[in-house]
């Protein structure tokens, strides 16, 4: 099986069953599949070929999910992008990728539209053509519906997913359709998908889990999907009341900002089976109020990372009154979880050790990279950099990232520790802890921090909120107050931006 192939077969299945929903119109499954049949005899007519990479550069639209199909349909690799990145931050991507094709949006044109004029790539955009960009509807118009047969199987390569690059370039996790199709069918089992399910999609289908775990489970089993092109908390509730929204997969952050609406209240979010969230965990407190202002005790969490598929553990709806902010007490459907130490032995309970994972979810591999592909895959188990430790009931606690780890002393000190207490402060509303070269202790902590106003003496304000609530060797000894954070597009925190900026 892969992907192309179930999108056809649903449309068999289920040919009249609304399969695309957007906030225009609707789309049946056969009709879905003939677009991606129309646009697959267009790019092959354009000359794209099995093997070919095709970037997606696109909103949660119809088109992406055309898109995204009629490249795998003709056997080529597709490179979903994020929709908010500019030129200059594709060039890369471009390169590395060896990519043959760039299809855009007109939502987002202006972004990308100088790319054409230095890249001797095949580009589209939807809209009308220009000089150097096709017309996505115009190339469809007149192309065959035909049902284009593929050969392809669950080990052949499928997409290619590149990562934040927090710590330097991004890094391109190739996957092939037995890593996607695991995963998707760990969703349906662990969160009873089926087809009357109504899924929505307005976290950035770019990203693994929107598109592996949910778009992907939600076509396995022929469910309706429901994809608005821009996340705010307005469109989510009044999406979700709307179409009867089942599943919903965010970040915390996205949780945290509707919690705010002014009308919360007001919204019928009662169809709601299952509100996932992932990427970070929340607190208890956080966990509480979500449930409160929702309304709701369905609240479930999913532990992975991309280079996963995503896959990992899952923390039940039911745990989040004793357990919230762990990830759970075991490893998802088709997944193997240990926490090792460095010579990749397993620790004891309460030790700290690397969460390894083992499953048919793990990429194949980096793409052109083999030597940090070595890295992180061995055997045939996943080094996820996370270090974490199981508590006296078998739960899972991430403590930090391996790479994060602050040594002073010789003694670890794992800044999400830090963290986790400063943004307690009443006038701390971001905080990031990282570690400062010190010729006598090796390292020492250092706390960036954001505030809703100027805070006179930051360092000797944090060291009395600290003392008694954290060993004193902890306890930051330098502090420096930003107006943000370093962020990258997906909102991710860049720490190597501030340790850039300590070494300057």
């Amino acid at each position: 099986m892969n992907m192309p192939d179930l999108l056809a077969h649903q449309s068999r299945k289920y040919p009249t069953k609304e399969a695309i929903i957007t906030p225009t119109e609707s789309v049946t499954y056969e009709t879905w599949n003939k677009k991606v049949n129309q646009l697959a005899h267009a790019l092959l007519t354009l000359g794209i070929e099995r093997g070919d990479k095709v970037i997606l550069h696109m909103p949660n639209t119809k088109e992406f999910l055309y898109t995204y199909f009629a490249v795998q349909r003709l056997g080529g690799i597709i490179v979903p992008v994020n929709a908010k990145l500019v030129a200059n931050e594709l060039t890369y991507i471009l390169s590395h990728s060896e990519a043959k094709a760039f299809i855009t949006h007109d939502l987002i044109f202006q972004q990308v539209e100088q790319l054409a004029n230095d890249n001797g790539l095949l580009f589209i955009k939807t809209g009308k053509s220009t000089s150097t960009w096709y017309s996505l509807e115009q190339i469809m118009d007149n192309a065959s519906e035909e049902e284009i047969l593929s050969d392809l199987n669950e080990d052949d390569e499928a997409s290619i997913l590149y990562t934040s690059g927090t710590t330097g370039e991004p890094k391109g996790v190739l996957f092939t359709y037995r890593n996607i199709l695991t995963v998707a069918r760990m969703i349906c089992m662990e969160m009873t998908m089926k087809p009357e399910s109504r899924v929505l999609h307005i976290m950035p289908l770019s990203h693994s889990a929107p598109l592996h775990l949910f778009m992907a489970a939600a076509l396995n089993v022929g469910a309706t999907h429901v994809v608005v092109p821009t996340f705010t908390p307005e469109l989510l509730l009044s999406t979700v009341e709307k179409e009867k929204i089942t599943h919903f997969f965010g970040a915390p952050i996205a949780y945290l900002a509707s919690t705010k609406h002014p009308k919360l209240q007001d919204y019928d979010l009662s169809s709601m089976e299952y509100w996932v969230y992932g990427g970070a965990p929340l607190s208890q407190q956080e966990v509480s109020y979500i449930k409160k202002q929702f309304s709701t005790d369905k609240l479930t969490c999913v532990y992975g990372l991309t280079e996963a598929g995503p896959s990992g553990t899952l923390l039940r709806s039911e745990e989040h009154d004793s357990k919230a902010g762990s990830i759970g007490s075991r490893a998802a459907l088709h997944c193997e979880l240990r926490l090792v130490d460095e010579n990749g032995n397993d620790v004891k309970q309460g030790e700290i050790g690397e969460i390894i994972l083992h499953g048919e979810g793990n990429m194949k591999g980096y793409y052109k990279n083999p030597e940090e592909t070595a890295n992180v895959l061995k055997g045939e188990w996943l080094y996820t950099g996370d270090m974490a430790k199981e508590d006296k009931d078998g739960y899972f606690w991430v403590v930090d990232r391996k790479k994060d780890i602050i040594i002073s002393g010789g003694v670890n000190i794992f800044p999400q520790e830090i963290e986790k207490l400063i943004i307690t402060h009443p006038a701390i509303q971001e905080v990031a802890v990282v570690g400062v070269p010190n010729p006598n202790w090796g390292e020492t902590v250092k706390a960036f921090i954001v505030a809703d106003k100027p805070i006179n003496e930051p360092l000797k304000e944090l060291t009395s909120f600290l003392e008694g609530k954290l060993a004193d060797y902890k306890i930051p000894k330098l502090c420096e107050q930003l107006e943000a954070l370093p962020r990258n597009v997906t909102g991710k925190l860049q720490k190597s931006q501030l340790r850039e900026r300590i070494q300057q």
